[in-house]
C-alpha cells in the first residue's frame, strides 16, 4: 500500500493561499486531500516524577465563513428600462487593453466603490476580443480573455457581497463585450465598519 506524504510548511502556506480564493462546489468545504501532521503537546511531569510521552492534539479547524449570497440574473423589465434609457447606468468602467491582474484589481475597486456610493446598476466593458493578434502582444497573446474571466471574477467571494447579479448588455451598450452589473445595497452594519 502506498503511503501518502505530508505537506511541507511552504506547501501548506501555498495551499492555504489558493483555497482562500476558491469557492466551494455545492456548499462543500474545500480542503486538501493530504493529511496534516499532528502537533505534539508538551509533556507534563507525572505525579510520581516519571515523564509522560507527548500526546498528539486534535487539529483545530477555523469556523467556515458564511455562504456567499446567491447571484440573480438582471430582471427582464430592468434590462428593458436600461435599453430604452429610462433607467440610468450609474457608472461605467472600460477594461479594454488591461492585463488580467490590472483589470481584476480595477474591477474589484470599481464594484466596491460603486456599492459604497449607492449605485444600482453599473456597466463593465470587457471588449469582445477578436481573431487578429494584438499589436503589443503579438501572435502569442490570447484575445477575449477579459470577456471570459470577468463573469468568473464577479462570482468570487470577494465581490459576491457587493454583486446582486449581472447580464450581457444590449447592443448599443456593448452587447457581448459588456455586462450590466446590479449591485447590492450596502447594509447598515457595512456602513459603520
Amino acid at each position: 500500500m502506498r503511503r501518502r506524504r505530508t505537506l511541507t510548511g511552504d506547501e501548506q502556506a501555498l495551499w492555504s493561499h489558493v483555497t482562500r480564493h476558491v469557492a466551494p462546489l455545492n456548499g462543500r468545504l474545500a480542503e486538501p486531500a493530504v493529511e496534516t501532521p499532528p502537533q505534539p503537546v508538551k509533556a507534563e511531569p507525572a505525579p510520581s516524577g516519571k515523564s509522560v510521552a507527548p500526546v498528539a492534539a486534535a487539529p483545530v479547524r477555523p469556523p467556515s465563513p458564511p455562504p456567499a449570497p446567491p447571484l440573480a440574473p438582471i430582471e427582464r423589465r430592468l434590462k428593458q428600462r436600461l435599453s430604452r434609457g429610462s433607467q440610468p447606468i450609474d457608472a461605467v468602467i472600460d477594461l479594454h487593453g488591461m492585463r488580467q491582474a490590472e483589470a481584476h484589481d480595477a474591477l474589484r475597486h470599481f464594484i466596491l466603490r460603486g456599492q459604497a456610493a449607492g449605485h444600482m446598476v453599473v456597466l463593465v466593458v470587457t471588449g469582445k476580443g477578436g481573431s487578429a493578434p494584438q499589436e503589443r502582444g503579438g501572435l502569442f497573446e490570447e484575445r477575449g480573455v477579459l470577456r471570459r474571466v470577468v463573469p468568473h471574477w464577479l462570482r468570487l467571494p470577494d465581490l459576491r457581497p457587493a454583486v446582486l447579479g449581472f447580464d450581457e448588455a444590449v447592443a448599443h451598450h456593448g452587447g457581448s463585450g459588456a455586462l450590466y452589473v446590479r449591485l447590492r445595497r450596502r447594509s447598515r452594519t457595512d456602513a459603520w465598519s
